[in-house]
């Protein structure tokens, strides 16, 4: 896929490089030339310019991509006239970062297809990781429902996923288990390795320090976290 992302700073810049690395083509745009000096040979493309100028951003190939990611977060004044002149350019698909309820209400007004707020969503993760008991990781679908990684619990190990009916019980989906194994690297260091199983199914064995990860609403995944 092709994508353009405006801003290359921490987000903007990691977003990119991440998406590049996963073989799309990426255009990163950026008025600072120390930003894009340092992602030129990270990701596929990269542009110095003003990008709340509507006649220098129309020579970009906006209709021949994807998806278009106003990343720019500093500047709020900046992040709206970005997204404006890339909504008059008429973007595929345009996402746009928000800082503030204000700023979010600016850019639905605008008519962005959607909004991020990706201090908030690693917040919101990094929360579940560290006050609720078992979670590894979560990832929120929406206001009522998340995919969470959770320990196997001692009470579980050595049964499957038949034995305890997750679903019926738990009104809660086992979507699939990770183990977690380690190799050694060149020098010798023990790292972690995490060996996703494939798609969960009623033969499925949890074992001891295994992963699962599961999908449900979150008052279900809280019942079953709180009875761990």
């Amino acid at each position: 896929m092709k994508y353009i992302i405006v801003g290359l700073g921490n987000f903007g810049g990691s977003l990119a490089e991440k998406l590049t690395k996963q073989g799309n083509e990426v255009i990163g745009i950026d008025s600072n030339m120390t930003k894009v000096d340092a992602y030129k040979s990270i990701i596929s493309h990269t542009i110095c310019i003003d990008s709340t100028d509507q006649f220098t951003m129309s020579g970009l190939p906006i209709k021949n991509t994807d998806v278009v990611i106003v990343a720019i977060g500093e500047d709020q004044g900046a992040n709206i006239m970005t997204t404006a002149v890339m909504k008059n350019l008429k973007a595929k698909r345009l996402i746009s970062r928000a800082i503030s309820p204000l700023h979010e209400t600016i850019l639905q007004a605008i008519g962005v297809d959607e909004i991020v707020h990706p201090e908030e969503e690693t917040a919101e993760r990094w929360a579940k990781k560290l006050c609720i008991k078992g979670v590894v990781d979560s990832f929120v679908l929406n206001g009522e429902y998340s995919i969470v990684e959770v320990a196997v619990p001692k009470l579980y190990v050595g049964k499957t996923l038949a034995d305890i009916d997750f679903r019926k019980n738990h009104d809660i989906i086992v979507l699939t288990t990770i183990k977690i194994t380690e190799e050694k690297n060149l020098i010798g260091l023990s790292k972690k390795i995490n060996e996703v199983q494939g798609v969960a199914s009623h033969a499925t064995l949890l074992h001891e320090e295994d992963i699962m990860v599961i999908y449900g609403s979150n008052k279900d995944i809280k019942k079953l976290l709180d009875i761990i």
